[in-house]
Parts: structure tokens; sequence; C-alpha cells
């Protein structure tokens, strides 16, 4: 599935410190309903994709490291996860018996063409657009 409810809650953590403040792991649980162990992980996806950037110490906490106006729903859900397709087969990785002909699948190319669409939806708008409306 594309958009996990790992992506859901990581649009979340970004929702959580999109006014620019630090918080601490408790307190993005609490502003988003999320638990900690959840948000750890995905933090981690998120600050190796410098979506966030973590600060360590007895004031330490995470903050965006990015402005929202620069972060787009295909930013985070990329972080995340990494390989984004709409269905299976269209992971170059992993062959279908159904498109290995010439032609190919024609149900594979109508997928390849959602599949750019919702890609190119997904980076067209930042969160911070998003969260202006």
């Amino acid at each position: 599935m594309l958009i996990t409810r790992e992506c859901d809650y990581a649009v979340r953590i970004v929702r959580a410190l999109a006014d620019g403040e630090k918080l601490c792991v408790s307190r993005i649980c609490e502003k988003e309903a999320l638990t900690s162990a959840f948000v750890y992980k995905i933090l981690k996806k998120m600050e190796k994709a410098q979506i966030v950037k973590s600060y360590r110490g007895s004031s330490g906490g995470y903050a965006l490291d990015k402005s929202i106006h620069e972060i787009t729903l295909l930013d985070i859900y990329s972080a995340v996860e990494p390989e984004l397709f709409v269905i299976e087969c269209m992971n170059p990785k992993k062959s279908c018996i159904r498109n290995l002909d010439a032609e190919g699948c024609r149900v594979h190319r109508e997928l390849h063409r959602i599949q750019d669409v919702l890609m190119r939806e997904l980076s067209s708008r930042t969160i911070g657009e998003i969260m202006e409306q």
C-alpha cells in the first residue's frame, strides 16, 4: 500500500512541528495523539531524509530542518516509505509475469500512468500551502 499509517503519522509529526518550535517526543505525541515508540522510529527516518533535526541534551527535542514551504507530501512519504508504489507490480525489483513480453501488460501501463499522476500531485504543493488553506 502506498500511503501507510507510518506515512500518515509522519505528516502529523510535521504538522506538530510546523510552527518552528523545537518539541520533545512526548509533546509531539500529545499534540497529534501518537505513540512514542512509533514516533521515534519515524523521526529517525525523517532525520535521515533531512526533514527534521534532532537536538540532544536536557533541552533537546526535534524541529523541522526545512521550512514547511519547502516540504511536500511526497518528501514526507518518501522519507518513511522509500519505495512508493500504488501496487507491488510497479516495483521494478519485482518482476510480474504479465509484464514480461515486448507489449507489456495494459493494466501495468495504466497503473504506471496513475503512479506518475499521483507522484506529481504529491509534490505539487508544500505543507505550508496545504496548511494555509
